[in-house]
């Protein structure tokens, strides 16, 4: 349940649409489940804009799977990262109708889809940073966000980014995913006004020690306006762009 969710249900009890029993039933899972092995966060939409999101990675299919039924039950939308093909098998089980990009490693199910509205751009150095950059897309996707990608635009050849110019400059927030030296953040902040989500990924040759040395280059960004996730973290800057999105928007009670 999210805020839009929870002031529509005491409208109706206000007008006398709903009883008070029944709202009180569908409050009923607030504010957490235990599950035994997790306490599932029923509240997280409330405070946060979108439901839990479950991190695959580290627990058995079993546990994710649950976790991710539980949740869709009462939120009637789940999203499920660093998804691998023992996890997919046992969430396609519990969830029917389940949706899955493979390169993303993410999972969702949304039984009642928001409008997507605003701009959020989601830009990519090259064509192997595209799976961090979908994990990013989808997830601002999930909250609300209408995307448009622009990938493989890196600085080898930079007209391929500045013939993107208006729709960078159109964007509430901008996403920029680079491996290699991860120079392409400090060109994208030189050229826009609006903020700019660094993700260094771990694409390069050993010198860039898995994404540290991109991390390194953005993390001492000249250009203004440049913010910096963690390496491959394509999730924490979708969540971050769509919340600058809505923020833009002027909802900032949550999508």
């Amino acid at each position: 349940m999210d805020r839009d969710t929870l002031r529509a249900l005491l409208e109706r009890v206000a007008s006398g649409e709903e009883s008070a029993a029944a709202a009180a039933e569908r409050l009923a899972a607030a504010p957490f489940v235990g599950l035994g092995f997790a306490n599932v966060d029923h509240h997280r939409a409330i405070r946060d804009g979108l439901p839990e999101v479950v991190l695959a990675m580290g627990k058995t299919p079993r546990q994710a799977a649950a976790v991710a039924r539980e949740i869709l039950g009462v939120a009637g939308r789940v999203l499920v990262t660093r998804v691998e093909a023992p996890h997919l098998d046992a969430l396609r089980e519990a969830i029917p109708g389940l949706c899955h990009d493979a390169d993303a490693r993410l999972a969702w199910c949304d039984t009642a889809p928001r409008p997507r509205l605003g701009c959020v751009a989601v830009v990519t150095a090259g064509t192997a940073d595209i799976p961090v950059a979908e994990e990013a897309a989808i997830t601002a996707g999930m909250m609300g966000a209408h995307v448009e990608r622009i990938y493989d635009a890196g600085v080898a050849g930079l007209h391929r980014l500045t013939a993107h110019t208006e729709t960078l400059r159109r964007a509430n927030a901008v996403i920029v995913a680079a491996g290699m030296e991860g120079a392409l953040p400090s060109v994208v902040g030189g050229l826009v006004a609006n903020p700019v989500i660094a993700v260094p990924t771990s694409i390069g040759y050993g010198a860039s020690f898995g994404g540290l040395a991109a991390l390194l280059a953005m993390l001492n960004s000249c250009a203004t306006g440049v913010a910096v996730v963690n390496v491959d973290n394509g999730f924490g800057a979708g969540y971050l762009a769509a919340t600058i999105n809505r923020l833009a928007l002027g909802a900032g009670d949550g999508p």
